[in-house]
């Protein structure tokens, strides 16, 4: 049974709170003259239904210029679950080229467990309507193999008195053009009002040549296509996705083969709206940066891939980054490679290590494995948009970080911050790898890395990067503590993060939202982190084995601020309303 508790509308919020000036009861109006925003935690679920519930017991209290205080109760709001019917349409189902229910042999719908990213925004038109774009992750196992993700086109209608939200009518987003979606994951609202998304785990291309016709690759593709005769085709999968939405509810999906190919967990933009941040998931994986031509245009730009220079293994670690120009690309000219190449046009290969030296080959560790690669004549274009860290790491880029997960822009400070959800594997020191520019000491329960911009900044070799926004140095922020197991099972210590996967910052706030992906923790929680006073708050709780999922904090949609929050497995789609405050 869900938890219920009742929700205080910000709406007669002066009523139950007389010592609160009269701001505080208009919601259509965000609170001026903040002094500042505490979010006040809520203890580790304690009994059974705590433990299985989506739920929250945290609260804000606002402070004022004048002294006058506030404390707002929060709330968990579930808006949907995978496998609810609305308007006659399945949350979370997988669908095919098509359109069309992918079933199992009992004729029952396949239905992700799995929601990830909301994108909750407005579009101009005279309906105003609200839409949110949703990811799902994963599918569960089935008699097909690996079955297509799905992202899905949400109308929300939001009461004008209350705030509250409710989806309407949902439809599957059409990826036809690009075969399909893989492993969407996370994802945010861009500054120009589109949905960016990701796709998780690119397939091994080399993998997949090797022995196609039992590849993962091609279950998705005979299960995309219904046609058991469909041999897939890694290229088409691992890029960042745009969605757009008119004002008429029609949307329009893009993949961005000019960012490169890899392991999306998402992107961040900086305000130049050009200049591009990735996280990428995995085991040895790498730092990217991506600047674009045009502003609010990434249909063609170039690629760079970091260099880590330690200079600390304290706390989480420290260095310095440099970049390497990988190469400048359009979407178009990506997608015609992918589309034709395979991993053995762009590569020579061998096993023999004696081989390799004497012939030019680079030694590399990358997701992939150790591997010995050559580049064929006039494949270096190929080889960085759609090969990405395996040509940064021939570049000499570093591809050592582990889980690297989501990004997060702060304008007023200038920092971008990521997550690393276990520093541990190729973060630690490993004399034997090709490489070794990371060597901290194993945090299980990871951390949270700020990066620091700078201008005028130029690449490895000395040319000028057309940016103003380049991360320069990169050190751990919050780190969470590795425990012996207690006696109810967690591995980390409880009031500290343990494994931080989704982050969002919230300008207004001044707070830095994190929610975890952790076995160490029997219950996955989402904090708040005030980036002025360090105060980490525990701020909603997922059931247990349940990951806390699609957080976006929204500042003002139409006079009042939520934090869009989910969890998977299981699954649940829904939001907090916060305080709408303005402390710009």
């Amino acid at each position: 049974m869900n938890k219920k508790k009742v929700i205080i509308p910000l709406l007669s919020a002066a009523l139950l709170f007389p010592t609160a000036v009269n701001v505080f009861a208009q919601p259509h109006k965000p609170i001026e003259g903040v002094k500042s925003v505490e979010f006040i935690g809520m203890p580790v679920p304690a009994t059974n239904e705590e433990k299985s519930t989506m739920y929250s017991d945290a609260k804000v209290k606002v402070t004022l210029k004048d002294g006058t205080q506030k404390t707002v109760e929060l709330d968990y709001t579930s808006l949907a679950k995978p496998g609810d019917v609305i308007n006659g349409k399945i949350v979370g189902a997988a669908v095919d080229i098509n359109g069309n229910l992918i079933t199992n042999k009992k004729g029952e719908p396949l239905v992700s467990p799995s929601p990830d990213a909301n994108s909750l925004l407005s579009v101009n038109g005279k309906s105003g309507k609200l839409y949110m774009i949703n990811h799902f992750e994963s599918m569960p196992n089935n008699e097909f193999g690996t079955v297509p993700r799905a992202l899905y086109l949400n109308t929300v209608q939001q009461d004008k008195k209350t705030g509250e939200l409710k989806i309407t009518d949902i439809e599957a987003i059409d990826f036809s053009k690009y075969g399909g979606v893989w492993t969407p994951c996370a994802g945010i609202l861009s500054p120009w009002n589109t949905h960016l998304g990701s796709e998780e785990y690119e397939p091994n291309a080399r993998a997949h040549e090797a022995n196609p016709e039992k590849s993962s690759v091609t279950q998705f593709a005979r299960n995309y296509y219904q046609d058991a005769t469909a041999i897939g085709n890694p290229y088409l999968y691992g890029y960042t996705t745009e969605v757009s939405v008119h004002p008429n509810g029609e949307a329009k999906a893009v993949k961005h083969h000019s960012m490169g190919r890899l392991s999306f967990e998402n992107v961040t933009v900086a305000p130049d709206n050009r200049t591009v941040y990735y996280g990428d998931d995995g085991g040895y994986v790498m730092s990217f940066m991506y600047i674009a031509d045009k502003a609010k245009d990434l249909s063609a730009g170039t690629l760079y891939a970091a260099k880590f220079e330690q200079t600390s293994a304290e706390n989480g670690g420290a260095g310095n980054l440099k970049w390497i120009n990988l190469g400048h690309a359009n979407d178009q000219e990506i997608k015609e490679l992918a589309e034709t190449l395979t991993f053995s046009d762009i590569f020579e290969t061998t096993n023999d290590a004696e081989y390799a030296a004497a012939n030019g080959f680079s030694h590399i560790k990358t997701s992939a494995g150790e591997e010995y690669l050559k580049i064929k004549i006039g494949m270096e274009k190929a080889a960085a948009f759609l090969e990405s860290r395996r040509y940064g790491a021939m570049l000499g880029a570093t591809s050592e970080f582990n889980k690297m997960e989501t990004v997060t822009f702060n304008k007023a400070d200038n920092k971008v911050y990521m997550a690393m959800s276990t520093i541990a594997k190729g973060m630690e020191e490993n004399p034997n790898d090709p490489v070794d520019d990371i060597r901290l000491p194993k945090i299980n329960a990871g951390g949270i890395y700020e990066m620091s911009l700078a201008e005028r900044q130029t690449d490895r070799e000395g040319n000028r990067i057309d940016s103003d926004y380049v991360p320069t140095k990169m050190e751990a922020i919050i780190v969470g503590e590795d425990i012996p197991q207690d006696e109810e099972g967690n591995r980390a210590h409880l009031d500290k993060i343990a494994n931080p996967d989704n982050i969002v910052y919230s300008e207004n706030l001044r707070t830095l939202f994190i929610a975890e992906d952790t076995g160490n923790h029997v219950n996955n929680v989402g904090w708040a982190y005030n980036v002025d006073t360090k105060e980490l708050s525990r701020i909603v709780s997922a059931p247990d084995g349940g990951e806390v999922t699609g957080i976006q904090a929204i500042d003002n949609l139409n006079g009042y601020s939520y934090l869009m929050v989910g969890s998977q497995n299981p699954g649940n789609i829904g939001y907090i309303q916060l305080p709408p405050v303005n402390k710009k």
